[in-house]
C-alpha cells in the first residue's frame, strides 16, 4: 500500500510569494493488476504477482505554507512498489496524498507510463485550492 505517513514537509521560506516548484522522477515502479484488482480495495487480499510497470512522475506545485521534503517524497514514491494498481489510480492517489501533505495554492501531477502492450498512457490529475 502507499504510504503517505512517510511524506514530510518543511516551512516554505517564501510563503509571502507564488512560485513554482517542480520535481521529476524517472524511478517510479508499481505492478499491474491482474485481472483488473487493484491492492487498494479495502475488502480484496494484496496481489503477490503482476507485471512491473514503470513510469516518470513529474509534479508542478505552488506552495502555501509548505513545502515537500524530497528523501521523504522518494520513500513515499518507493511504497508503491509492490502495489497492483492502475495507471490513474496511481496517479489520483499520488496527488491527494501530497495535496493532503503540504496544501498546495496549486499542484499538478504527470505521470508517463512505459509503453505496455504497444500503448503508451500519460495520466494528469489536478489540484486548485478553493
Amino acid at each position: 500500500m502507499p504510504k503517505p505517513q512517510l511524506l514530510e514537509t518543511f516551512p516554505n521560506p517564501y510563503a509571502d510569494r507564488k512560485y513554482e516548484i517542480y520535481m521529476e522522477t524517472d524511478e517510479f515502479t508499481s505492478l499491474c493488476p491482474l485481472g483488473g484488482v487493484e491492492t487498494d480495495a479495502a475488502e480484496l487480499k494484496l496481489l503477490e504477482g503482476g507485471a512491473p510497470d514503470f513510469a516518470t512522475i513529474k509534479i508542478t506545485y505552488t506552495p502555501a505554507e509548505k513545502c515537500l521534503e524530497l528523501k521523504s517524497l522518494k520513500l513515499y514514491f518507493w511504497s508503491f512498489r509492490n502495489d497492483g494498481i492502475f495507471y490513474e489510480r496511481a496517479v489520483n492517489h499520488i496527488l491527494d496524498d501530497l495535496v493532503a501533505a503540504c496544501n498546495p495554492h496549486h499542484m499538478t501531477v504527470v505521470g508517463d507510463f512505459n509503453v505496455r502492450g504497444g500503448l503508451k498512457s500519460i495520466i494528469t490529475a489536478s489540484f486548485t485550492r478553493a
